[in-house]
């Protein structure tokens, strides 16, 4: 097998140039103690020969971090954490920086040797999902002077900023609109609650339905499974009670994805609201509650940039707004018994 080229180092481009290696680090370390002829022969060089600088072995050289800002995100295969990645990325970008993606695929195991791996590229920042139940790991860290900000859920023993969704009031503010038009049987459907988003979404669904008097929905309350086939088994089962719930409000966007699976497409006596938005939701006429999903992520890349401006003070936690989007499914009203 025929080895690929080499990749041109700065000596090849110096070569080519007629000039000295330190010449052409003073070019790409934005000297301006090069002559205008000098300059143009190393970048005329530096073109033929396909030369990319190593930006992060120059700013080690110098005993500085590199210019990118590390994202731990969770599933990668989840939408969500794209549209984030996009915001922050984009303001980021505006500063000179850049982002390094990797994943935990949701594994609390996989979170320390993640994170301890784009810290080893001395990234300048690290923003994080959290997924184990301890992030103090990272407190050495953060006293050496390296920001780390939580994006989505708060994170545990550690002093670090957060970014996250107002998830109780938004589920609140979809229950309400629920009991407005008459229901009380409302259900919810989500993954189990010890994770943070979902037991304060949780929470929002309970204080908006013991405003109303329920003070026990337990009866219409799935949380095992919110990811797979088990969410459609427990629609379903939900559906089969004796007194079945005539509402339904889902705690994510795979959760409403199982919920339309288990009710089909000619399923309109039940209402339903799901948290998230999702591709094709206004085409199904499904209501959600929404959010603008990228400011999670410029939010996330403001409290990066000011705690490279200023490291010092109390840790800043930034709630990102939700809003109610009706589209139909969550205006019927309950069907009465036959």
């Amino acid at each position: 097998m025929q080895k690929p080229p080499q990749r041109a180092t700065l000596a090849d481009v110096a070569r080519l140039a007629g000039v000295s290696a330190k010449t052409v680090s003073r070019v790409y370390d934005g000297s301006t103690n090069v002559s205008p002829e000098t300059r143009r022969r190393i970048e005329d060089a530096a073109a033929r020969l396909s030369f990319r600088p190593n930006l992060l072995a120059r700013d080690l050289r110098h005993g500085g971090v590199s210019s990118a800002v590390g994202f731990v995100l969770g599933d990668i295969t989840n939408p969500f954490y794209f549209q984030v990645a996009a915001g922050m990325e984009r303001e980021l970008a505006r500063h000179r920086l850049t982002m390094v993606l990797t994943a935990t695929e949701d594994d609390p195991a996989e979170e320390e040797r993640v994170a301890g791996t784009l810290l080893a590229q001395r990234v300048r920042a690290l923003v994080l999902v959290p997924i184990a139940e301890d992030q103090s790991y990272l407190e050495g860290e953060r006293r050496l002077g390296t920001p780390v900000v939580t994006i989505d859920r708060p994170a545990h023993n550690l002093l670090a900023d957060s970014v996250v969704l107002d998830n109780r009031e938004g589920t609140a503010e979809a229950v309400r609109a629920l009991t407005r038009i008459g229901h009380r049987r409302i259900a919810f459907v989500c993954s189990p609650a010890d994770l943070y988003t979902h037991s304060e979404r949780l929470a929002g669904y309970r204080e908006a339905l013991r405003e109303v008097g329920v003070t026990d929905p337990s009866a219409w309350e799935r949380l095992d499974d919110a990811d797979g086939r088990g969410t459609e088994v427990a629609v379903r089962g939900l559906l089969d009670l004796a007194e079945p719930p005539t509402a339904i409000v889902t705690g994510n966007n795979r959760a409403s994805a199982a919920l339309v699976r288990a009710l089909g497409p000619a399923r309109d006596d039940i209402a339903y609201v799901g948290f998230d938005d999702f591709d094709l939701a206004d085409a199904l006429g499904f209501s959600v509650v929404a959010y603008d999903t990228r400011e999670l992520g410029r939010a996330a890349a403001r409290r990066v940039l000011e705690r490279l401006d200023d490291p010092s003070g109390a840790p800043v936690h930034v709630r990102i707004p939700t809003h109610l989007v009706p589209r139909g499914s969550g205006e019927r009203p309950p069907t009465p018994p036959r």
